[in-house]
């Protein structure tokens, strides 16, 4: 679904490292829009100081000290779910019905809070369109 390419950007030919993975991933006659859609990270940023990647949407990342992890983690998070049509969600369910049953089996559940004064909780899911569109038609309310 998605193409990440780290590259370490103190390297002498990293410039040359890139032209070739891109030659390489272009004549494996991958999806055009899978092209289209990688993501560039600039590892080792840490090496060289106050660095600002040149390219168009580049992430600077140093993985030896977590600087960018989390701005990596949301743009793959982002392009997965474009790439896959589905969307992250908080819906609220009735615990004593059979809603959140049907999540964990037709969804990814990722979070559960639960609200004991009313039987409810707040389920926020990663979920398809035409699978939310079945969970609506099942639980209207």
């Amino acid at each position: 679904d998605l193409i990440v390419h780290v590259r370490d950007i103190t390297h002498p030919e990293t410039v040359l490292q890139k032209a070739t993975v891109l030659s390489v991933l272009k004549n494996l006659n991958l999806p055009s829009r899978l092209l289209d859609s990688i993501v560039e990270v600039h590892n080792k940023v840490d090496l060289i100081e106050r660095y600002k990647p040149t390219e168009e949407n580049a992430l600077a990342i140093s993985a030896l000290h977590g600087h960018g992890l989390e701005e990596l983690k949301q743009e793959i998070e982002k392009k997965i779910l474009t790439a896959t049509g589905k969307k992250i969600l908080t819906i609220n369910v009735n615990l004593e019905g059979p809603q959140l049953s049907w999540l964990y089996k037709e969804a990814t559940v990722q979070e559960v809070e639960v609200m004991p004064e009313d039987g409810t909780a707040r389920v926020k899911v990663i979920i398809g369109s035409s699978a939310f569109g079945k969970y609506k038609n099942l639980f209207p309310n």
